[in-house]
């Protein structure tokens, strides 16, 4: 199933909506290989096992954002705003869509979900070090700078020696 779906293919399709990451009804639906309106119908005959923290319903501006970013709407013809669904959301979906390529494409999904909190956690940490690294340095830089000056004195006297040593003829 990797070949078929790479993994990179469905962290494209991950966004963060609402400061969550989420994935689209429509990019699930054509990942799953079934039709939009099939996988809404599915969790609605379902509809307790998705509480609002894994599904809900874009709003008009969260949805022109999202198209917006495409520069054309993927989604033209809708009758209604898309569903957004959680890491959690697509882990239940699993338990709704029942067919072996839900359960193959489900897994890939899950580890896309895991590779990007990898990724995020990494970055955090990195972006931690940095700003541990830059106060360091501006704590040695005023040290540099009396160094510097130190030796610059120093070679000061070398320069313009006051009497010169040797013979004089």
């Amino acid at each position: 199933m990797n070949t078929l779906i790479p993994i990179e293919r469905i962290e494209n399709k991950i966004y963060i909506i609402r400061g969550q990451k989420v994935m689209i009804d429509k990019d699930l639906a054509e990942l799953y290989g079934v039709e939009t309106f099939n996988l809404n119908k599915a969790v609605k005959r379902n509809i307790k096992r998705f509480p609002s923290d894994f599904m809900f319903q874009l709003n008009k501006q969260e949805f022109r954002n999202l198209t917006f970013q495409f520069g054309i709407s993927r989604w033209g013809g809708r009758r209604s705003l898309p569903y957004a669904f959680t890491e959690q959301g697509v882990a239940m979906l699993s338990s709704v869509l029942r067919s072996e390529r839900a359960i193959q494409v489900n897994i890939v999904i899950m580890r896309a979900f895991i590779r990007l909190k990898q990724v995020l956690a990494t970055h955090k940490e990195l972006s931690r070090k940095v700003k541990e690294l830059e106060s360091r340095v501006n704590n040695q830089d005023s040290k540099i700078v009396q160094v510097f000056d130190a030796i610059k004195k120093m070679i000061e006297p070398l320069k313009k020696p006051k009497n010169p040593i040797g013979f004089r003829v």
